[in-house]
């Protein structure tokens, strides 16, 4: 039996992925793509958060997200194309494998995450809406 470590783990789950470029990330919220923001709360006071992206805590994202879950958020249905970012795009990597095992099969994350949205000069907002709980 193979031992399980974080890179292997993060490169299985990176297979089943169709990451995207965050320009790409941009055009496909455009198009009715929900970028999921799974950052800490901290991190997107100092850094921004692109417009219209939904903050969700990652210790809960599974359940606002599951369309069967009873604790979806109403927006959490059949075809959602969730894209998820952190950081720097290793957990948000974990995250969408996680969605696309509970059958969004149309979610993704951003390469680089935030920290590579921002040096694209894509769109950062100041103000920020709450998180979900």
């Amino acid at each position: 039996m193979t031992e399980a470590t974080i890179t292997r783990l993060l490169a299985e789950a990176r297979r089943g992925l169709d990451r995207l470029t965050p320009a790409d990330a941009y055009v496909a919220q455009q198009g009715g793509a929900l970028l999921v923001d799974v950052r800490r709360e901290d991190q997107r006071e100092r850094f921004g958060a692109p417009p219209g992206a939904l903050p969700i805590d990652l210790t809960i994202l599974e359940w606002r997200l599951d369309p069967t879950s009873p604790w979806r958020l109403p927006l959490a249905v059949a075809g959602l194309r969730p894209v998820v970012f952190c950081q720097e795009g290793f957990s948000s990597s974990l995250a969408a494998a996680r969605l696309q095992a509970l059958g969004l099969t149309g979610a993704t994350d951003i390469d680089g995450g935030f920290g590579a949205w921002a040096a694209a000069g894509l769109p950062v907002a100041d103000t920020l809406p709450e998180r979900v709980f």
